[in-house]
């Protein structure tokens, strides 16, 4: 049986494809939704608050607490840390965002939020370049939770897998020492938002 895809509307899926990029296939899903779809989803009642913010290469948006990004960006430089709000300019360039989710129900659920209120076309002058997923726990997810996390993908312009890193737990991360998927990540964030690549 063929299940449609609530995110994925008709029009959405005739859109002109993602912009090439060094991407893996092994740590990140590329998805069919690359912007936002006024009218085709509609606005949640819950969301998370807006600000007025410029100055970052990207915002890491922590879609709830515990998300993961202050080791993200401790592993990653460039980003910025957003607060748990949408930044949103005031005037002049866009602001690229990173969602950023564990993988337990209560984290995708929140991530699912948040993509919906970016696709709902309720936040301008936002560019999502996509979701990470940090690993809740050590090991494969459990199938109702890859279930989830397949369901949210198709919210997001990619989605990054980062898995559970033991020394995170240890000390704080760190550019010097990074796992090879957390290394992909960061080099396929900086050449998204190297100012002369369009997308």
């Amino acid at each position: 049986m063929v299940t449609s895809n609530p995110w994925v509307t008709r029009e959405s899926a005739a859109v002109e494809p993602v912009h090439p990029t060094t991407i893996e296939h092994a740590h990140v899903a590329q998805n069919v939704t690359v912007r936002p779809q006024p009218g085709a989803v509609a606005v949640p009642q819950q969301g998370l608050p807006v600000r007025t913010a410029a100055g970052a290469r990207w915002w890491w948006l922590g879609c709830h607490g515990g998300a993961g990004v202050t080791s993200l960006a401790g592993a990653v430089p460039g980003g910025t840390d957003a607060g748990r709000y949408w930044p949103v300019p005031a005037s002049g360039p866009v602001q690229r965002v990173v969602l950023v989710a564990r993988t337990h129900a209560s984290g995708l659920e929140a991530a699912q939020l948040a993509a919906r209120q970016w696709a709902s076309g309720v936040l301008p002058g936002v560019d999502l370049l996509g979701l990470v997923v940090v690993a809740d726990a050590p090991g494969r997810l459990p199938g109702p939770l890859r279930d989830l996390l397949r369901l949210v993908e198709g919210g997001v312009p990619r989605t990054w897998s980062v898995p559970w890193e033991d020394s995170w737990r240890l000390s704080a991360p760190s550019a010097d020492s990074v796992s090879r998927p957390v290394g992909r990540m960061a080099r396929d964030l900086l050449s998204l938002t190297n100012p002369g690549v369009s997308r």
